[in-house]
């Protein structure tokens, strides 16, 4: 059971909860600064007021989907040698199978990168990143960075946070991570999960609660308690890689004795601390659960907060079918084309599953895998034709798991046991057929990220669940089952880390920079292009307006079939918004046309688009609008940015010329933070005033000033369709004095520059 407690309150001694306004004697400064979260932030703080944060990092990572862009980023901005150790993994985009060799040259880029700045540099199929930072990087009580929003190494003692690739490159050029001091939810452990329930089950619980009542968005997961000791590393690891899902900030855990193991096995025994909280911590708010309470869940598509218990989909098929396809038409209500039939799934009154995937950072672990081996020896029977694919986290894994045998009994029973890969989490593998219900072990199942495609016709779906009941379900012949039925036992042997393995094939570069080492580019790396400082106005085009509650990135930029061109801004950005609103691209890059007309002094080409200003009362002559108003678009939604920390989410907005967003809220502050760091000015504004509708336009007169001073509210002029003029009025929160800066010089590049 999870329950909820609003409101500060008092974690006592690490075992009881108390209401702030029962504990009296309780200080609630001294509170504050007896959490994990405190202690760990002001180590690593520089500005000298806790309450406005400059954060400097012990340790970074990125990954092939997202290190050109940041490398670009950061050598254009003076990057000589990295200043602290940098994990450069080939995780997401390493197959190497789609548009020739694009991938394989992106490796080499980053190789040489590394070899030049003193990087570490993990070749494909070795480890996904995530993993990687676990074995070998992360220490207790420390900070690290990673492009990636499923950076969680919290069980280790340590605050890490996932960000966009313009946060990494700043960090990579000694740069300050600016952030306000935020919330901290305790999170309190009691009792020992079932042996059938695994960390998907407690992550989905704990999601489910929190997601849509915005309880822990932004802040910081601190999980303490008794309940901390009754569960593994490996159990533990999978609950708080999932806590991105909650939309929290990061997360960090109480250290014990099997932390201390943990790092003893991985050959750091020096890097652990023991961390615990004082004698009355005080927090944000609680989220209380009753590890014995927790039974088998899944998380119908199409979000991770979507959960239920497995046993009463099972047992109401029909009920949870009509939801999801329901859920289905309001996710896919722009394309009438698309119709998900799940009901097409029920057979005798179950629940027939068409694939399923173990895969990642989330699921790839010994012990989870280790599971689904004593599930699979209990039925002791073959798959038949049912797909199942498991991609254990990194080589060690792989290694240890085919040393004890594990690998052959599953590769006997039928399971297709593949390196280690990111792909099944965002569509880049393991794609399903049309109308095909997946269930997974992966981190996300929002909409098409498995990697169908409306934009052709297709759709798919996934619901996650954890791998010990995926694994019952497999060798029950696809059919959903809960792991509670099908009772196995789970003496897990000790893991043995082999440490050799990355002696032998991991290129170690740290404070061995090379700086005579030539950069190797492909064909495909391309830098960004030139980006105009803000101008004194803006006239904007509306591209897209999308209502939705929340839009995710992956709406924004799709992930799975983009994996080849994200080394190359200007292809990759032809898939903005494709599965969303597939005329935002025409429309964006209409109006960026004018734009190049202006900059390029061609005032009869620019002066079409100016014409609309007339019905708005500005009667400036041509020649001057050319010297003081910039030409883009503008894109409305909801509650954009939601999921990945992929700066492509609001970088291909800028490279097709958009440069701002207006929302209700940003879902993430690392979206937002992606757009700042593009030069794309993040506006807000209450439901009630939009009204914007694709093709209107807006204009910002005096916004660069504006911007100048300061200014948390702005008048601007909706220019519609008929000519009718209205004001719309925006606010502009939050803009600190670096942001500040990024936003005038026209995105984070341009503020280095200068």
């Amino acid at each position: 059971m999870v329950t909820l407690h609003e409101g500060k309150h008092y974690i006592l001694n690490n075992e009881k909860i108390v209401a702030a306004a029962d504990a009296a004697d309780s200080s609630a400064e001294e509170g504050k600064k007896q959490t994990l979260t405190y202690q760990v932030l002001e180590k690593h703080n520089h500005s000298g007021d806790m309450e406005h944060l400059q954060i400097k990092f012990d340790s970074m990572g990125v990954y092939d989907n997202t290190y050109v862009g940041i490398l670009q980023t950061a050598y254009a901005s003076g990057l000589k040698e990295f200043p602290m150790p940098c994990v450069f993994t080939n995780c997401h985009n390493c197959l190497c199978a789609v548009g020739g060799t694009i991938n394989t040259d992106v490796h080499k880029y980053a190789e040489s990168a590394c070899k030049k700045s003193g990087g570490i540099f993990v070749p494909p199929h070795e480890a996904v990143i995530h993993q990687y930072m676990r074995e070998m990087i992360v220490k207790s009580g420390g900070m690290s960075i990673v492009s990636d929003s499923h950076t969680r190494y919290g069980t280790q003692g340590s605050i890490s946070i996932g960000e966009g690739g313009p946060e990494l490159a700043k960090a990579m050029l000694g740069k300050y991570y600016e952030i306000e001091y935020p919330g901290v939810i305790g999170v309190f452990l009691t009792g020992k999960p079932k042996p059938w329930v695994g960390p998907m089950d407690v992550a989905l619980s704990i999601i489910g609660k929190v997601f849509k009542n915005n309880f822990v968005k932004n802040k910081i997961l601190e999980f303490v308690g008794p309940g901390v000791s009754s569960m593994s590393m490996d159990f533990r690891n999978g609950i708080d890689t999932m806590t991105t899902e909650s939309a929290c900030l990061s997360s960090i855990w109480a250290t014990d004795e099997q932390t201390k193991r943990y790092f003893e096995i991985h050959k750091r025994p020096d890097d652990f601390k023991e961390m615990k909280p004082g004698h009355a911590a005080m927090y944000d708010g609680i989220v209380e659960i009753n590890l014995d309470t927790i039974v088998p869940m899944i998380a119908l598509p199409f979000h991770p907060s979507n959960a239920y218990p497995l046993a009463d989909v099972i047992a109401d098929p029909e009920k949870y079918m009509t939801l999801t396809e329901k859920e289905a038409e309001r996710v896919f209500e722009n394309n009438k084309d698309i119709h998900l039939d799940l009901h097409s799934k029920i057979h005798d009154g179950k629940i027939k599953v068409d694939q399923a995937a173990i895969a990642g950072c989330a699921a790839g672990s010994f012990e989870n895998i280790y599971a689904v081996d004593q599930i699979a020896k209990k039925m002791n029977h073959g798959l038949g034709t049912f797909p199942f694919n498991i991609y254990p986290a990194s080589q060690p894994i792989m290694y240890e798991l085919n040393k004890i045998g594990v690998l052959n009994d599953l590769m006997n029973y039928g399971v297709r046991v593949k390196t280690a890969f990111c792909g099944p989490c965002f569509g880049a593998s393991d794609a399903p057929g049309n109308n095909d219900f997946c269930i997974r072990h992966s981190t996300r199942n929002f909409p098409n990220r498995e990697g169908s495609n409306p934009a052709n016709g297709q759709i798919a779906s996934v619901a996650l669940m954890d791998s010990k009941s995926i694994a019952a379900t497999a060798f029950n012949g696809g059919y959903l089952t809960s792991a509670e039925d099908c009772p196995a036992v789970y003496n897990t042997p000790e893991y043995e880390f082999n440490e050799h393995i990355y002696d032998n094939i991991v290129y170690n570069g740290f404070g061995k920079a090379k700086p005579e080492t030539e950069i190797v580019y492909g064909p495909s790396i391309k830098d960004w292009p030139k980006m105009p400082a803000l101008t004194d106005n803006l006239l904007l085009q509306v591209a897209s307006v999308i209502r939705d509650e929340v839009t995710t990135t992956d709406e924004l930029i799709p992930s799975g079939e983009t994996a080849s061109y994200r080394s190359n801004p200007y292809k990759i950005s032809e898939f903005t918004l494709i599965r969303k609103d597939p005329q935002y691209v025409g429309r964006a890059k209409a109006a960026q046309e004018f734009e190049k007309a202006r900059v390029a002094g061609d005032k009869e080409k620019a002066g079409e688009f100016y014409q609309v200003l007339k019905a708005a009362g500005v009667d400036t002559s041509v020649d001057e609008l050319m010297k003081t108003t910039g030409i883009g678009s503008v894109l409305y939604a909801k509650r954009p940015g939601d999921g990945s920390a992929r700066e492509y989410a609001a970088s291909c907005q800028k490279v097709l010329g958009g440069l701002a967003n207006i929302c209700i809220e940003y879902a993430t502050k690392r979206y937002r933070s992606n757009c700042v760091n593009w030069g794309i000015l993040p506006f807000t504004c209450p439901e009630a005033e939009i009204n914007l509708e694709p093709g209107e336009y807006l204009y910002l007169p005096g916004i660069r000033k504006a911007v100048e001073d300061g200014a948390t509210k702005f008048t601007a002029k909706v220019i519609g369709k008929d000519g009718a003029v209205r004001d719309l009025e925006l606010d502009l929160n939050g803009v600190t004095e670096a942001e500040k800066k990024v936003l005038l010089a026209g995105s984070l590049i341009n503020s280095y520059k200068e």
